[in-house]
């Protein structure tokens, strides 16, 4: 549960930071190379104090930067991270760039949600109303057309936990592949929260059983996002340790989203599974 101790920390420390005054004193320093999140935002140097209020790089800036991480991760809005870094480290230059309130407004509503998934609520220290309504001199967001991908690619959302059924019949099995439209088998690990790599992973490819609606090319990464979206179902679904095989179920929704139905760990003495597998292309529903 380290991603929630981490958000707490940065909840706490926006919770509790104070208006930034332009006005006031600043300083260039290079941004740390332990700031991940801020690594390639195309400058190396920030201001201090950021727009936050955040002056310490060691117990406000960085902590807060870290906790952030895992959101971006989800690819909640193409622009979250520009977002999030100009105003944790901004850019140094002799004017103050801040994002326009347009510019929040566009992040905030496409990850407010995964927040929420994540028992979180959007802060109130990243208010958009604080930011500049004329986009003169802030940072604007990028034209429709670049920031949203296409609406035929289906999109994975937060959603209850589906269940997880250890060695499950055959008939179980067959109304699955039956009862979904898609069926997919994966391989599913958990590393410990330590490095800038997601904490779960989808390793190797994703094998097809039923494709449905689904696209080869963007299955892998539709799957690996739903883990880091419903990262609360993550951690109850997938155990640290050696990856584990699932037979996973999942229908497209009317909006174009997508909902995993069952999760059925893939045991190699489980038989159920290899020949429910094995005779569906000859099954008749």
């Amino acid at each position: 549960m380290h991603f929630f101790l981490h958000l707490v920390t940065v909840i706490a420390i926006l919770t509790h930071c104070t208006a930034f005054d332009l006005g006031q004193s600043t300083r260039c320093v290079p941004i740390p190379p332990q700031m991940s999140m801020c690594q390639d935002v195309g400058y190396s140097e920030m201001r201090l104090p950021n727009f936050l209020g955040h002056s310490s790089l060691e117990t406000e800036v960085v902590p807060g930067s870290e906790a952030w991480r895992p959101l971006l991760q989800t690819g909640c809005h193409p622009q979250a991270q520009a977002f999030l870094c100009s105003l944790i480290a901004p850019v140094c230059l002799d004017t103050f760039i801040q994002p326009c309130r347009s510019l929040c407004v566009a992040v905030r509503d496409s990850c407010s949600p995964v927040l929420a998934c994540q028992g979180r609520a959007w802060p109130e220290a990243l208010d958009c109303n604080r930011f500049p309504a004329l986009e003169d001199m802030c940072l604007t967001p990028l034209p429709k057309h670049r920031t949203y991908s296409s609406k035929d690619v289906p999109q994975p959302v937060c959603q209850a936990c589906p269940p997880v059924e250890e060695f499950p019949s055959l008939k179980t099995l067959s109304d699955a592949l039956c009862l979904n439209d898609f069926v997919i088998k994966a391989k599913l690990s958990r590393r410990r929260f330590t490095s800038a790599e997601p904490e779960f992973e989808v390793e190797g490819q994703v094998e097809f059983i039923r494709r449905g609606p689904l696209l080869p090319y963007h299955t892998h990464s539709l799957l690996q996002q739903w883990l880091l979206i419903n990262i609360r179902c993550a951690h109850s679904v997938v155990r640290p340790g050696r990856a584990q095989l699932y037979l996973i179920t999942g229908v497209l929704q009317g909006d174009g989203t997508i909902s995993l139905t069952n999760l059925f760990p893939w045991h190699k003495k489980d038989i159920h599974i290899a020949v429910a597998t094995r005779k569906w292309k000859h099954h008749k529903c």
